[in-house]
């Protein structure tokens, strides 16, 4: 039997990939399944299921076209409802993948439908457990986000379904058994994961918080419930898609990897009105990019922040990219969590734009170092866009917290009649911010170059006190 983890950094994702005898079977994949696909052809192996821990939010499952591609079967948990045909399992129906057997064991509390799948190797011997946004390394599934699709789904009976799937489900289970979670550190589907990927249940019962035994289920509704920041936006969006399906990734990747050169690159825009997608580093952007397009950098969390700033699925997208390599890189994670709506990129790059002759705009940028100089500091307005507990642990006297993903709501707490200040923690949300400024026609504006991580290294003054400005 081979159980490996498959994970995929920018969405703090892990698929999984069963074999034994020559069967196999994938947990929760991602949009593209070629490298499924490629990992059961190397061990010569039939691809029999796709399980799916539950109807994913932060993410579209390659669910339907790996099930279309390798006639494969699409099993979810008791209560699932999809949209397509699937198998929905019974609370511990078991599935057998050659020699071994898979055990759905349905845990909801992070959704309705969550199931835990049980690995049990050919001598019967309990290996570990697959268990979606139900459990991971540190932390659980946060119960708030089906509420958003189903109204009556309310985050306080979700968590009180948690609590008794993992005391009554989880619990119980050998602690020598492998936890294998959906997620790790970084993504929005809990709140204090560990950087940790893989642990014992023995030692998450030990350290996990919500596996403290001595917690009534009051206390851990409490527990659960605090803190929680509101999801993004296309968590819902993606949700529908994956219970209601979508259109090929073959189709999506056609359309978007259309060329255009400059002269109809901009034709097409004015026509379609699609959004101008700069995916370059910022420290490119910055020198020069095209007019009233925004920059999300591929160097980074690119399509989070997609999800967070792009509010419509159906938004028609042109890429600008380093080379064509970039551009389909660009379009698969677009896909990803629902974008299926590029529609060309620019042939050449921006360099192409620039030999057209057409015109360009930069972002101004200072240093740390610049800023400290600033005569007058503390009459300059500064702006720092990182999420609320990164300004709260510490930020600079008097600088103002606008989290990027709320900068569309505060637009007008930018000053137009005086100059500003941008940064973040080292230049990449910032860099987002100022091309969403510039669309907005602000240009009284410079950002930090290395954001609050050169900041911290000059002598300006720095807090953990929430100054009276901050927007809450």
């Amino acid at each position: 039997m081979k159980l490996e983890q498959i994970y995929t950094g920018c969405l703090a994702h892990a698929a999984y990939y069963l074999e034994s005898n020559g069967e196999a079977a994938i947990f929760d994949p991602l949009r593209e399944v070629q490298p499924y696909i490629d990992r059961a052809a190397k061990d010569k192996a039939k691809i029999k299921y796709v399980f799916e821990t539950h109807f994913h939010a932060d993410f579209v499952s390659g669910h339907l076209d790996l099930a279309q591609k390798e006639k494969a079967i699409i099993v979810y948990g008791p209560t699932a409802k999809p949209e397509f045909e699937a198998l929905v399992a019974n609370d511990n129906q078991v599935f057998e993948v050659g020699n071994c057997k898979v055990k759905a064991i349905h845990t909801p509390g992070h959704t309705m439908e969550s199931t835990t799948y049980l690995i049990i190797d050919k001598n019967g011997k309990e290996h570990g457990i697959i268990t979606g946004d139900t459990l991971f390394i540190g932390d659980v599934g946060r119960p708030d986000l089906a509420q958003h699709v189903v109204a009556d789904l309310t985050q306080d009976k979700l968590a009180r379904l948690l609590f008794h799937s993992l005391r009554d489900k989880i619990m119980p289970l050998s602690d020598d058994l492998i936890v294998y979670p959906n997620h790790g550190a970084g993504s929005a589907c809990g709140k204090m994961m560990s950087k940790e990927t893989t642990d014992t249940l023995g030692n998450q019962k030990r350290t996990n918080y919500a596996l403290n035994p001595k917690l009534t289920e009051d206390e851990f509704v409490i527990l659960l419930l605090t803190g929680l920041t509101a999801p993004p936006a296309y968590f819902p969006k993606n949700v529908l898609m994956n219970i209601q399906g979508y259109e090929s990734l073959e189709k999506v990747m056609h359309r978007g990897q259309k060329p255009y050169d400059a002269k109809t690159f901009e034709i097409v825009a004015n026509e379609t009105q699609a959004l101008i997608l700069d995916t370059r580093k910022a420290s490119e952007f910055a020198k020069g990019f095209i007019p009233n397009s925004i920059n999300i950098g591929l160097d980074s969390n690119f399509a989070m922040w997609v999800g967070e700033l792009i509010p419509d699925l159906q938004q028609e997208i042109l890429l600008v990219a380093e080379n064509h390599e970039k551009v389909e890189e660009a379009i698969i994670r677009l896909s990803r969590v629902g974008y299926d709506h590029t529609i060309g990129y620019l042939e050449g790059g921006f360099e192409a734009w620039t030999k057209a002759g057409k015109e360009t705009d930069t972002v101004n940028r200072i240093s740390a170092d610049d800023l400290e100089i600033l005569e007058e500091i503390h009459l300059t307005p500064v702006f720092d866009v990182r999420k609320k507990s990164e300004y709260e642990s510490e930020h600079l006297v008097g600088a103002i917290n606008i989290p990027l993903n709320e900068i569309n709501l505060h637009l007008a707490e930018f000053p137009k009649d005086k100059h500003f200040v941008v940064h973040c923690l080292g230049g990449y949300r910032s860099m987002i911010a100022a091309s969403i400024l510039k669309q907005r026609g602000f240009e009284n504006f410079v950002d930090v170059i290395g954001g609050f991580n050169e900041i911290k290294l000059t002598n300006l003054p720095i807090t953990n006190y929430v100054c009276p400005t901050t927007l809450l």
